[in-house]
C-alpha cells in the first residue's frame, strides 16, 4: 500500500495510519545491563519499537532515550519495573498506561503526561501541559516547575506532586488520591471532586463546586513528609487541605427522576 509523506517526515498509508512500517534502529549501545540510542533521528514508532524490545526481550532494566526532540506518545503502555531516563522533551501523552517504570524527563513535558498510570514514579525536571496525569490509578508524578490545566483530572489513586503552579480546573473530578501543590491554584480548584485530598502552599484563585478546606491531621503531615523524603524534596511547606463537601454528589438520597427507574 502507497505511503503518504508529510512536512515532519512521518509517514502514513492510504488508511491515514501513521508509520504502517518500522526499522528497528541501529544506533543502540548496551553495556551492563543498561541501554542508550539518540532519538533524534527516529521516528515514534522505532522509539518505542525499540524500548519495547530492550525491556521486554533483552532484560534490559535500564533505558536512556537522547534527543526526544518534542515526539508524541513516547514510552506507553509499558507494564514492567524497570528505569526510563528522557534526556531531553518528549511530547503530548507521553508514559501514558504505565505500571512499575521509574521515569526521569530532564526537560519538559506537553500534555497528557502519564494519563493512567498504574504504578511506579514519572519525575518531571521542568514543567508539563494540560491534563498532567489524568485518570491516574497509582504512582507518584512529581512535576518540579508548572503545570497546565486540569490537572489530575478524574484521578482515581495515586499522588501527584508540583512544586510549581497549576492551571485551572486542577483535581476536576477527583475520585481518589491525594494533589501536592507547592505553588499556586488557579480557578475551580477540585471542582466536582468525589474524594481525595488537595494540598496547596500558595494561593487559590478560587474552589470549585463541592470542594471545601479540610481539618488537618497527623495522617496529613506524614503523608507530606514521607513524599518530600522519599523524592528528595527538601523541607515541605505549610499547606492548606481541601476535600470534597459531599453536598453535590449524596449517593443516600435519590432525584425526583431517578426515584422513578428504582423497581421495588
Amino acid at each position: 500500500m502507497a505511503g503518504v509523506g508529510s512536512r515532519s517526515g512521518v509517514s502514513y498509508d492510504a488508511r491515514g495510519l501513521v508509520e504502517p512500517t518500522a526499522d528497528m534502529p541501529d544506533n543502540i549501545e548496551v553495556e551492563g545491563g543498561r541501554a542508550r540510542f539518540d532519538a533524534a533521528d527516529l521516528t515514534i514508532r522505532q522509539i518505542n519499537m525499540a524500548m519495547r524490545k530492550l525491556i521486554y526481550d533483552d532484560g534490559i532494566t535500564d533505558v536512556t532515550i537522547l534527543n526526544p526532540a518534542s515526539k508524541h506518545s513516547l514510552a506507553v503502555g509499558i507494564l514492567k519495573r524497570c528505569r526510563i531516563h528522557f534526556e531531553g522533551s518528549p511530547g503530548w501523552f507521553a508514559c501514558g498506561l504505565i505500571d512499575g517504570p521509574e521515569v526521569t524527563i530532564n526537560g519538559r513535558v506537553g500534555w497528557s503526561v502519564a494519563e493512567n498510570m498504574m504504578s511506579g514514579v514519572v519525575t518531571i525536571e521542568r514543567s508539563a501541559g494540560s491534563l498532567t496525569g489524568a485518570a491516574i490509578r497509582g504512582g507518584d508524578l512529581i512535576v518540579k516547575g508548572d503545570v497546565g490545566a486540569r490537572t489530575g483530572i478524574d484521578q482515581k489513586g495515586g499522588t501527584i506532586i508540583v512544586l510549581g503552579d497549576v492551571g485551572i480546573n486542577t483535581g476536576f473530578m477527583m475520585q481518589r488520591g491525594r494533589q501536592i501543590i507547592c505553588g499556586n491554584a488557579g480557578m475551580n480548584l477540585g471542582d466536582s471532586m468525589y474524594d481525595g485530598e488537595i494540598y496547596v502552599a500558595g494561593t487559590v484563585a478560587s474552589l470549585g463546586v463541592d470542594c471545601v478546606p479540610g481539618e488537618w491531621n497527623d495522617a496529613d503531615t506524614e503523608l507530606i513528609e514521607r513524599k518530600f523524603r522519599i523524592h528528595g524534596l527538601g523541607d515541605p511547606p505549610e499547606f492548606q487541605k481541601f476535600v470534597c463537601g459531599k453536598v453535590l454528589h449524596n449517593y443516600d438520597q435519590l432525584e425526583p427522576s431517578e426515584r422513578k427507574l428504582v423497581i421495588h
